[in-house]
């Protein structure tokens, strides 16, 4: 059966007191078509591509990339804590296939989420697990990172396999576009955070509310245009849409990492998340995109996009373009 595909940013501060109503209406407008993009495809089972922020994957092991076959989310930013819908089976049978397509691939039998994989879950079905769904880890922030065309490789090889199993398959791929958000760099962090991003000691409440706070404090700076943050680069942002919208995915494969992080931020690694998602929907062949959403989001912290898309000889429905 046919794959379909849905890529969505995500932001903490979606969940969080600060964005203006007009903004929460536009973005949420675009989050809308693309849950009736889902709900009309019905997934029988769901991949998401997704990165996290120190939450679940430490320096102390920090592969490139990583297959669920259980996981729990932690619950930050007012997203669900607890285990998701996690299929064992297929989700090994999986890692094991893109291990047979030489993806060097890692396996968590016990893999920590945060806000990264379930609110793209939360918004387009509205409860983290209501369909089964197999994450895979997508080391976006912590240097070094592996090239891109390896990501590209990584959904091709998910795309092959899954295109196997007789199933309606969701792929989702979460990430931002242009941003550079308070995130701890490994050099730069002071010694106690240095200590959590290394080792992954356990945040406290306490340290839980300060983050969110200092987050808010951030994006409130960042919007009024007094931050030290790296601005947006729409331009960029827009050069990737396009590149997604027309399938020329190969593109990407000699992007240099440092150039990507100058002209559009440390968490601009974040599209390798849509890079994977679209690779997985190409291996079935040319694909068209449906809803197309982009805003270059002060408040969010990001430059933020929604995009679908099916197989180009599926019937398109104009309506959530």
């Amino acid at each position: 059966m046919p794959l379909a595909v849905c890529c969505v940013s995500h932001s903490p501060l979606l969940e969080l007191p600060g964005p203006g109503p007009g903004l929460r209406a536009e973005v949420g407008a675009a989050l809308d078509r693309a849950r009736d993009f889902v709900r009309d495809f019905d997934p029988e089972l769901v991949v998401l591509f997704a990165p996290d922020h120190y939450n679940g994957f430490f320096y102390k092991l920090m592969p490139p990339f990583c297959v669920g076959t259980a996981a729990t989310a932690v619950g930050d930013y007012g997203t669900h804590a607890g285990p998701l819908n996690v299929p064992a089976d297929p989700a090994l049978r999986l890692a094991e296939a893109l291990l047979d397509a030489d993806i060097d691939i890692a396996t968590s039998a016990e893999m920590s989420v945060d806000h990264g994989t379930v609110q793209p879950l939360q918004r387009l079905f509205g409860d983290a697990t209501a369909r089964p769904v197999i994450p895979i880890f997508v080391n976006s922030v912590a240097t070094p990172l592996g090239p891109l065309r390896r990501v590209r490789a990584l959904g091709t090889a998910a795309g092959r396999h899954l295109a196997t199993l007789g199933k309606r398959v969701l792929v989702i791929g979460s990430g931002g576009l242009s941003h550079d958000p308070p995130v701890p760099q490994r050099a730069t962090a002071p010694e106690p955070v240095l200590e959590r991003i290394v080792h992954g000691r356990p945040m406290t409440t306490e340290q839980r509310a300060a983050r969110q706070t200092a987050v808010i404090a951030a994006a409130r700076d960042f919007a009024a245009g007094d931050s030290p943050l790296q601005p947006l680069n729409p331009k960029w942002d827009r050069a990737f849409l396009d590149l997604v919208d027309t399938g020329r995915l190969a593109a990407v494969d000699d992007w240099d990492n440092g150039e990507i992080t100058r002209v559009a931020g440390n968490s601009a690694h974040e599209v390798r998340t849509w890079v994977a998602a679209f690779a997985a929907l190409a291996a079935q062949g040319s694909y068209r995109t449906e809803v197309r959403y982009y805003r270059p989001a002060p408040e969010l912290i990001a430059g933020f996009a929604v995009r679908t898309a099916r197989p180009a000889d599926e019937p398109a429905d104009d309506r959530r373009r």
